[in-house]
């Protein structure tokens, strides 16, 4: 069995994202377990880390590992022991990177959301595939254990037609006033940066509702804000300027209709961060993050009602949790793992660029229906 190394630069090394999971997940995790099988070669990630300062960059290396940094991107750009060009720095500056990546003969791998207007993605999606360049977006929530069960419970069944879903997301973020941080970036916060919760996590919301349950059809939203001060990481107050939560009502190509919110100012009274619910004539399932609960038709329950007698219910009694019949691995891993391997064989990929778009047109057709106040759909923007 041969050995190869295959170079990944990563930009945006010092972001919370890169810390806190693909080089501590994803990528660092492949390097010690010695790289990936390929055929019958097995392929090491070599990594460049990239960023705009110095000192913090030399931090995350030492932290993870990793010999070589660099503040030039240009140079690292130009250097042809790297193959990869990975994005995870601000929002606002990715489409720009990656043009400068595939121009540069790199391939291009970037996390969410990969641009932020859907002209420059599609003009993107045409360089790339002019230069044969391969391509491939981060969409990672998909491999989270509660959504494999819930999507094995729709595949085995379960649903027979749906005729409903709800997805519910949120948590409380800090303003940072007081003695308590915020736990997410400030740039988060602000729209000269690619900040708002729409274009942040509905890219998420589409890949997971496409990829269980089929294509959507159109969505009417709103968006707000609702803490309108919050303090940023050097202790300056700013102004929001950017939506903090959302609702949306969502139709799919089926005909079943479900429903969003999003918040980062709201505190959680359910079983996790974040729920999925599909309920369909045959039955119903529930997932979070880890867990999905499944309740059958032969085991739905009659409901009762007495608006003058609490009845003392626990409604959750009746439900079955899901088996765990598959070995779970980080999502962020294995959209790598496939990643490298379409790089390296040309097997198939997770996601590429054509998903992305599709993934950022959600958000924006949210954000069009928000502004305009009516429906949106999703072919007005980007086509099945």
């Amino acid at each position: 069995m041969a050995t190869r190394t295959v170079g990944i630069i990563v930009n945006g090394a010092t972001s919370g994202i890169c810390n806190r999971q693909h080089l501590p997940a994803a990528l660092v995790p492949i390097i010690r377990d010695g790289g990936i099988s390929v055929g019958s070669d097995r392929v090491v990630p070599h990594l460049l880390l990239v960023g705009r300062d110095a000192g913090r960059l030399e931090d995350v290396a030492k932290t993870f590992g990793v010999e070589e940094t660099t503040t030039d991107l240009n140079a690292a750009l130009a250097d042809g022991g790297f193959e990869i060009f990975f994005d995870a720095g601000i929002t606002s500056k990715r489409t720009e990177l990656l043009r400068a990546a595939l121009n540069a003969g790199k391939d291009v791998y970037a996390e969410k959301p990969v641009v932020t207007d859907l002209d420059e993605g599609k003009k993107l999606l045409e360089l790339a595939t002019k230069l044969g360049r391969k391509h491939g977006v981060v969409e990672d929530k998909l491999f989270l254990p509660g959504l494999v069960k819930l999507r094995q419970a729709h595949e085995g069944g379960l649903f027979g037609r749906v005729v409903g879903f709800r997805l519910d997301f949120g948590y409380w973020i800090f303003s940072g006033h007081g003695s308590t941080p915020m736990q997410r970036p400030s740039w988060n916060y602000r729209k000269a940066d690619g900040g708002g919760l729409m274009l942040d996590m509905s890219p998420h919301w589409r890949y997971i509702i496409e990829g269980i349950l089929g294509p959507i059809r159109r969505v009417v939203s709103k968006g707000w804000t609702a803490v309108e001060e919050r303090v940023d990481e050097h202790g300056r107050p700013f102004r929001v300027d950017v939506d903090d939560s959302t609702a949306a009502i969502v139709e799919l190509q089926s005909g079943a209709v479900g429903v969003i919110t999003s918040s980062w100012a709201t505190r959680v009274a359910r079983s996790d961060l974040l729920t999925f619910q599909v309920d369909g004539v045959s039955g119903s399932a529930v997932a979070g993050l880890h867990r999905c609960r499944i309740q059958p038709a032969v085991g739905t329950p009659k409901a009762r009602f007495d608006p003058n007698v609490d009845l003392g219910m626990d409604y959750l009694r009746d439900w079955l949790d899901m088996p765990e019949t598959l070995p779970f691995a980080n999502g962020y891993r294995k959209g790598w793992e496939a990643f490298i391997r379409h790089v390296v064989a040309g097997t198939p990929k997770a996601a590429d660029l054509s998903d992305g778009l599709r993934d950022v047109a959600l958000a924006l057709a949210m954000s069009t229906s928000a502004t305009e106040e009516r429906w949106v759909g999703m072919n007005e923007l980007v086509s099945n």
